[in-house]
């Protein structure tokens, strides 16, 4: 393996370790008391200070469903997808395993009771959404969450602000998401936690974390084709706009 893939790699589930340690650290330790603001921010803020990390290495994708959707943009190619996934996966279950190490060493009355920052539905539900609530609520979540990500980064006017963008946007859809299925958008960051609270004797979130595996990469693949759709509007449009700039020049001349 080539020693830049190895760093993109790398970098990749660094920025997801992070992501995953103190956005779900924040809910299982604090989110009594930061609320869901609070835990919004903590996940928002994480994908900030990784856009400036490791932005220029790899991307800062730190989601599957995020390098799905560059990838049916054509900007990724199989082969990294494939390592990113990988690698995101690893740093997601090695961040909640940290975690698991840390909250252990508190007096917070055990893994399970902090619920580590897992997603569900029903039960695991804060309001009681149901299964198919759920994906649809992840499949809408990350559609939105992807398509910021698309359209913040292709614009060379947007891409020096793109880890804000993306940041604030992450924040924002965790604040409807949070009461609902706890808001994953990310299955790396889902199946670390779920795993983990399995490892320590409730397998709930393990048996749930296929809606926050699949939903989130059919919300990227419908927010790939929609930015398909809105470029090609647009490159439609820039003809037209041509034509009439020619047009009016020439009306300009004869007058």
């Amino acid at each position: 393996m080539e020693a830049s893939s190895l760093k993109k790699y790398g970098a990749e589930a660094f920025g997801t370790f992070v992501l995953t340690l103190f956005g779900c650290g924040s809910a299982a330790v604090a989110g009594a008391t930061l609320g869901t603001l609070g835990i919004a921010m903590a996940f928002g803020l994480s994908i900030v200070a990784m856009a400036f990390v490791i932005g220029n290495v790899s991307g800062c994708h730190i989601n599957p469903a995020v390098s799905l959707g560059l990838f049916l943009d054509g900007r990724l190619s199989a082969k990294d997808l494939i390592g990113y996934w990988i690698a995101q996966f690893v740093g997601g279950i090695v961040a909640a395993a940290a975690l698991m190490a840390i909250i252990g060493m508190c007096n917070l009355g055990g893994v399970v009771a902090t619920g580590l920052g897992c997603n569900g539905y029903d039960a695991a539900s804060t309001v009681g959404l149901t299964a198919i609530g759920a994906v649809i609520v992840e499949i809408i979540l990350t559609c939105v969450f992807v398509l910021s990500v698309l359209g913040s980064t292709a614009d060379e006017r947007t891409a020096p602000y793109a880890g804000l963008i993306i940041g604030l946007t992450l924040a924002f859809v965790h604040i409807m998401g949070i009461p609902l299925t706890g808001t994953s958008v990310n299955p790396a960051r889902s199946f670390g936690p779920a795993l983990m609270m399995a490892a320590s004797g409730d397998a709930t979130a393990l048996s749930q974390v296929w809606v926050f595996i699949v939903a989130p990469l059919v919300g990227a693949a419908c927010a790939a084709g929609i930015w398909a759709a809105f470029k090609q509007k647009a490159s439609a449009a820039k003809p037209a706009a041509a034509a009439n700039a020619v047009a009016d020049d020439e009306a300009s001349a004869q007058a």
